[in-house]
């Protein structure tokens, strides 16, 4: 008796450790080959300007930003770089005018420190490296705005508004943006914005066909990506739900599945839905009030986490290049 049970726990041993190997078939130790980020300061730069010499900061500026500062001044700005003269004058009103002071203010002091997202990039890049080495990572950039953008982005640079990341009860995003949008409005979701902005850089939606379907395995390729690449984050996070919306989408999931499949939503072309499945969005609207937006998104998460643990021969660069979405659909044996 002792013997088998002996046996049982041996082979209970080996089974827990063959899943683990699964479930971690793609980590690597980041401590090699470590991509190190460091992210570019021009808020901090440009908000130590002298308003009553501009002359030597702005100098500084052009020297030390040539890539960033022509796309800001004139995302931002709305003229060229090549315009000192009202680039001065502009960013002297910028630095001065009550409102933009007082947010700049609050930048600053909630972005004083930056290396946690430092870290947190530099883990996730390296996992892009390792995988795609190939690829050439974005400089990462930090700027304020006055609310005029939350992100620059060229082939060369990613850039965040910090101004837009300054805490859900921010008093100035009342009248800003969208309630439910405002969740999301946290320091804490810099580094995973930063790194699925790169993963979206990176792949584009070019099934055959634009259905449902299509969208909803594309961006959960990218969230099952993003997983991997970020093992130390809560999957409430990856997706930007708070844990009461995971649990309604854990709760309802089989609910949900049947009511697609039943309304023959999956192949559906009609660009309206589709929309309503996976843009950013209070509510689903064709699935309940109660539930998340982009809640497409969610559900193609789903389907690709199954369809990587019944095909574990696939590899990520093999996940991310198949585009017959149909088949994925088919392959993954998604049973909710």
């Amino acid at each position: 008796m002792k013997r088998t049970n002996s046996l049982i726990i041996i082979c209970s041993i080996f089974v827990l450790l063959v899943s683990c190997t699964k479930a971690n078939r793609f980590k690597i130790d980041t401590s090699k080959n470590r991509v190190e980020v460091k992210i570019h300061r021009f808020d901090k730069d440009l908000l130590s300007l002298d308003t009553t010499n501009m002359k030597p900061g702005l100098k500084s500026l052009y020297a030390r930003y040539h890539d960033f500062l022509p796309v800001f001044t004139n995302d931002i700005l709305d003229t060229s770089a090549t315009d000192t003269t009202a680039v001065s004058h502009l960013f002297r009103q910028f630095l001065t005018e009550p409102t933009f002071k007082s947010v700049n203010r609050k930048a600053l002091k909630t972005f004083t420190d930056v290396s946690d997202i430092e870290k947190q990039v530099s883990d996730a890049y390296t996992y892009i490296h390792h995988y795609y080495p190939t690829f050439r990572l974005p400089d990462i950039y930090f700027f304020v705005s006055g609310f005029n953008r939350s992100v620059l982005m060229t082939d060369k640079f990613i850039g965040v508004g910090t101004d837009y990341y300054l805490g859900s009860n921010y008093p100035a995003y009342k009248n800003l943006t969208y309630q439910y949008m405002t969740y999301n409005m946290r320091r804490e979701c810099v580094a995973t914005d930063l790194v699925s902005t790169t993963l979206f850089r990176m792949f584009a939606l070019n099934g055959t066909e634009n259905k449902l379907v299509d969208n909803m395995l594309f961006r959960g390729k990218i969230m099952y990506l993003l997983s991997v690449i970020m093992p130390n984050e809560k999957p409430e996070d990856l997706m930007g739900y708070s844990a009461v919306q995971w649990k309604w989408c854990k709760t309802n999931e089989k609910q949900v599945w049947g009511f697609m499949i039943d309304q023959r939503h999956l192949f559906s072309t009609d660009v309206q839905l589709i929309r309503k499945y996976m843009n950013d969005a209070p509510f689903t609207a064709p699935i309940s009030q109660d539930s998340p937006g982009r809640l497409g998104t969610w559900m193609g998460w789903q389907i690709v986490e199954s369809y990587m643990k019944n095909n574990s021969n696939i590899t990520l660069p093999e996940l991310m290049k198949e585009t017959n979405y149909q088949k994925m659909l088919e392959d993954s044996g998604y049973r909710p």
